[in-house]
């Protein structure tokens, strides 16, 4: 498109050859504007200048409108100082936001200054000296670090969920193009006529909360000349009378349609057709948070505390900064008399420009430099959603084996060789293992113990567990059903291969527990290698 200013015009005479004749002649669209559109096929106001400068092969196009400020790119690569560059912008700077409340500080500092030091007499100034001392001793009690610091996190919280609740129709287009299928006229006019309905309710919620965009679109009618809305849709969205916003009606014609779409068999099931609700409600979630945002903000109140504390802090510092007559003689030694406050206004440039950051981001919908670029969102929506659901819509490329087909390895181009990350712990080297058997074992010998009472199961016959020692007496086993005594024998320790060298100093009898038949039962659910009786 080929954006003018109001009325008159000439192109330059190697420019206008190069255009088109078709695409020369201008549209009106507004009091300020004309302008030739031939992407989307509708017109829109749009609030910059754009020259577009045609050569054979390229199109240039140098915009003078308001957009974000955006310097990812010059600093993409730490290096000394990188950060130092972007002091000297100005745009989207907080030298622009806050030149005007720094030059006012700088003349009522001034000013004071001026008549402590000339205008007043001995008595005057004694008494002004005392009364900055004063000041400056009670004005460091208001915590200026605190307030602030949080209340910039809540508000720098709220602007990024405002962002990401922006309603991009993305997700919905996709479900549209691959689930409502058609590729007569019909289909076309269901697929473009959804996503029309999605975009128009994201323009209505937009035009709620945006001053960009409400200034782009002052009444429907404008909305209707924009491509959005027909006049039929416009005569029935007024029809219906509501007290509240009307930006999900389109939503709901949206739900109909598709619902319509599932019985034309445009929809080929259920479950696509619950996919495009799904979607759909997810968009109309994002549409809703953006006016909840817009609706409940903040508390006031914190913003008039901070507000309070910046304002009533350096109103004690334009007073209590000045550089008066030290009040004992000795401090004359390290007096020094400045006529430029530098870390007053150091601190007043940190503090009160901290404070313009909250109220840059506090509504990101409005017209700073560094506010959302609502407009370019709503053409960009527009364009990507019609060319995917119309332009797109079963438009694929020829299938082609690729490049790789017959290879097992990729080797990409261009691409600097560097070693592959495989696990932090890939290529740890494990203990060799005569490092392992040279090492001393602390392991102590485990003493057989018994539970206590037994479990009520049927009895058998006892057994008794002696690691090695595997004899037993006969006339220790009884028949008896009730519980069985334990009894204490007297037995020679296990001694492993690992722990003869150990063990031979521990040379002593030890204690063989006989178990009952119960615990015999036990002792078998802990001991999987026992499974023969004695």
């Amino acid at each position: 498109f080929i954006l003018l200013p109001w009325p008159d015009f000439d192109l330059p005479s190697s420019l206008a050859s190069e255009i088109p004749q078709q695409l020369q002649v201008p549209a009106l669209i507004s009091p300020s504007f004309r302008v030739c559109n031939y992407s989307f096929g509708f017109q829109r106001p749009i609030k910059s200048l754009y020259l577009a400068c045609l050569d054979k092969n390229s199109l240039v196009t140098s915009a003078l409108s308001i957009m974000t400020v955006s310097y990812t790119l010059e600093v993409a690569n730490a290096r000394f100082a990188g950060f130092t560059k972007l002091l000297f912008r100005w745009k989207g700077s907080i030298y622009k936001l806050l030149y005007k409340e720094f030059l006012v500080f700088c003349l009522l500092y001034g000013s004071l200054s001026i008549t402590y030091r000339c205008v007043l007499n001995e008595d005057q100034q004694e008494l002004f000296a005392r009364a900055a001392r004063h000041c400056n001793k009670f004005a460091k009690l208001i915590p200026m670090s605190f307030v602030l610091g949080f209340y910039i996190t809540q508000a720098f919280q709220r602007w990024w969920g405002q962002y990401t609740s922006f309603p991009l129709p993305d997700n919905l287009m996709m479900v549209v193009s691959g689930n409502v299928h058609g590729t007569d006229e019909r289909g076309r006019l269901l697929r473009r006529t959804l996503m029309r309905y999605a975009n128009l309710s994201s323009v209505l919620i937009l035009r709620s909360i945006s001053t960009r965009v409400h200034k782009r679109f002052p009444t429907l009618q404008h909305i209707v000349e924009a491509g959005f809305m027909t006049e039929e849709e416009l005569k029935t969205l007024n029809h219906l009378y509501s007290d509240f916003n009307k930006y999900w009606m389109p939503l709901t014609w949206f739900a109909n349609l598709a619902s319509r779409a599932r019985q034309e068999g445009r929809v080929k099931d259920d479950i696509a057709l619950r996919l495009l609700m799904d979607e759909l409600n997810n968009y109309r979630g994002k549409c809703s948070m953006l006016f909840h945002y817009d609706w409940i903000s903040i508390p006031m109140v914190y913003t008039q505390v901070v507000t309070l504390a910046v304002y009533s802090f350096f109103a004690f510092c334009l007073v209590g900064r000045q550089f008066v007559k030290p009040e004992r003689a000795d401090e004359h030694k390290v007096h020094v008399d400045l006529y430029i406050p530098v870390f007053t206004l150091l601190e007043f440039f940190f503090y009160a420009g901290w404070l313009k950051v909250g109220e840059l981001i506090i509504n990101p919908f409005g017209e700073d430099d560094d506010d959302f670029e609502t407009n370019q969102l709503i053409d960009r929506n527009i364009q990507v959603s019609m060319l995917a659901v119309d332009d797109m819509h079963q438009n694929l490329p020829p299938l082609e084996k690729d490049k790789y087909w017959t290879e097992k390895k990729f080797s990409l181009p261009f691409g600097a060789a560097k070693p592959i990350f495989m696990g932090s712990t890939y290529d740890m080297r494990e203990i060799d293992d005569e490092m392992e058997e040279s090492a001393p074992s602390y392991q102590l010998p485990l003493l057989p113990v018994s539970v206590w009472p037994p479990a009520p199961k049927k009895q058998k016959r006892s057994r008794r567990l002696s690691c090695c020692s595997k004899t037993a007496n006969s006339k220790d086993r009884t028949d008896k059903k009730d519980t069985e005594p334990v009894k204490i024998i007297s037995a020679k320790p296990c001694v492993c291969e690992q722990q003869q060298p150990y063990m031979e100093s521990m040379e002593k009898s030890q204690c063989v527990v006989t178990l009952t038949e119960p615990e015999k039962e036990q002792q078998a659910d802990y001991d999987p290698t026992t499974n023969s009786e004695e």
